[in-house]
């Protein structure tokens, strides 16, 4: 008899840390992979985490939207609006960001390895110990200038400019 109230007990935790929103929202990050997204308007909203693989960004806002975290490898970004946007340790590897607003954006620790910069806007972004190529280091290098209005750092100090 009491092997069953020990058992209800433990059947009766399980299921409430099961049904936890915190603890779901923690386990099932949202995905967008290879979703249409286009002109999609994100801006100021906790994505940390979210699954963005393959997808269509173009035109999409993501202004001050809290990307750590997220992942957007093998995506288009054209046009894209991610001003003052948070990409802590976001993947971004492989993305088109052809004549995107990347200003003041945060992109620490962020994986950027065949990235597409043409024509971006980078004043005061963050690319600290972020992973980038010595010929996307070049390019940035070209058009830095301004300082993060976040952690204060100078774009060309990120991005190790001479």
């Amino acid at each position: 008899m009491f092997w069953k109230q020990g058992l209800l007990l433990l059947l009766g935790i399980m299921t409430f840390f099961l049904a936890s929103p915190a603890l779901a929202d923690w386990t099932h990050p949202l995905s967008f992979s290879n979703a249409e997204l286009s002109r999609r308007d994100f801006s100021g909203q906790s994505l940390q985490a979210a699954e963005f693989s393959n997808a269509n960004m173009e035109l999409a806002n993501f202004t001050d939207a809290d990307l750590r975290g997220a992942v957007m490898s093998a995506s288009v970004m054209t046009q894209a609006n991610l001003h003052g946007a948070d990409l802590t340790n976001a993947m971004v590897d492989q993305v088109n960001l052809t004549k995107a607003d990347l200003s003041d954006a945060v992109f620490k620790e962020a994986l950027l390895l065949r990235a597409i910069f043409t024509d971006v806007n980078i004043n005061g972004a963050d690319f600290t110990d972020a992973v980038l190529d010595k010929a996307q280091i070049k390019e940035l290098c070209d058009k830095a200038n301004g300082v993060n209005s976040k952690t204060g750092v100078e774009t060309r100090d990120s991005l190790g400019c001479q």
